[in-house]
């Protein structure tokens, strides 16, 4: 009833004010020579807008008030640095909006983020599906531009993020195993980027012969350049071969406890996934010779002594 009366009192002081504003302006057009009729319409349709709502347009559905209000950002740049800050204070499932913001908008960190996130559960529900496609617009993205100096390392890791989805494939996430394709990506960011990780993936497709024809030498190969940039699986793996023989024969075993010993010590504390790490190790170091021990302590204080 008082919105009502509100109104009822808002609509008669509007028209007053209405005819005053009429007539005067009816008397000027008058004097310009102008037909008053052109004001009168015109004038009907302006009030019209101002008194009754537009028929074509519906009230929108009410709905629950937002706990907080949506951010507004200036350009993706804007939502990139608002969503960093933002988790990096702590608030990761707050960030989240800011970085989709970003991430629309083609800020190529913002997709990692959140592929990262969405992989690993970090502030949201781990979500595969969307992992992988975060992960696959940087992929598309850089197979066409070339990545300035800043990127390069994110641009690598979405490569081998993509590659191992697609080398595995994920039934929940509806990604159907492809080989072939992952073998590509492991050796182009292998060879472009140096990828550390991408060279033990691809190492390990060698070693296996999946999407690719066993060889050895390639194996090997890969697998010594990412462990000389510290990668604990491939050091792990590389050990374990050379140890054994199967890599460079008996000479190498001092070489190949090196490695192992390296892996361990990187891995050391570390969870489940590493457990295998530090097993092999110990399995070599129970069967190693003494001389072969001494040998391996000699090659590992060279090592550290070189990367010094």
């Amino acid at each position: 009833m008082a919105r009502r009366g509100l109104r009822e009192v808002g609509s008669k002081m509007f028209g007053c004010a209405n005819r005053d504003i009429a007539a005067a302006a009816s008397r000027k057009l008058k004097r310009a020579g102008l037909p008053a009729s052109l004001f009168a319409a015109s004038f009907a349709m302006l009030v019209t807008a101002f008194v009754d709502p537009a028929p074509a347009l519906d009230a929108p559905p009410a709905r629950a008030p937002e706990t907080t209000p949506l951010p507004m950002f200036k350009n993706p740049r804007a939502a990139l640095r608002a969503g960093l800050e933002s988790y990096h204070a702590g608030n990761a499932a707050t960030s989240v909006t800011a970085l989709r913001y970003a991430a629309e908008g083609g800020e190529p960190l913002a997709q990692w983020k959140l592929g990262r996130m969405y992989a690993d559960g970090d502030g949201v529900t781990r979500d595969d599906a969307k992992a992988f496609d975060y992960f696959s617009r940087l992929v598309d993205h850089f197979a066409e531009e070339e990545p300035d100096p800043r990127e390069r390392s994110l641009a690598a890791n979405a490569f081998v993020a993509v590659g191992v989805y697609l080398r595995d494939g994920l039934s929940s996430a509806k990604i159907e195993p492809d080989v072939d394709r992952a073998f590509e990506l492991f050796r182009y960011a292998a060879t472009y980027f140096r990828n550390a990780d991408a060279q033990y993936h691809l190492g390990r497709m060698y070693l296996d012969g999946v999407g690719v024809k066993k060889d050895l030498r390639q194996s090997v190969n890969w697998l010594e350049l990412s462990a000389r940039k510290g990668h604990p699986a491939a050091q792990a793996v590389l050990g374990e071969l050379m140890f054994s023989g199967e890599a460079g024969g008996a000479a190498q075993k001092p070489r190949g406890l090196m490695y192992l010993t390296l892996a361990r010590d990187a891995v050391a504390g570390g969870g489940a996934n590493e457990q295998w790490i530090i097993e092999a190790h110990a399995k070599a170091l129970a069967v190693a010779k003494n001389e072969d021990r001494k040998a391996a302590v000699a090659l590992l204080e060279d090592y550290l002594r070189s990367r010094n």
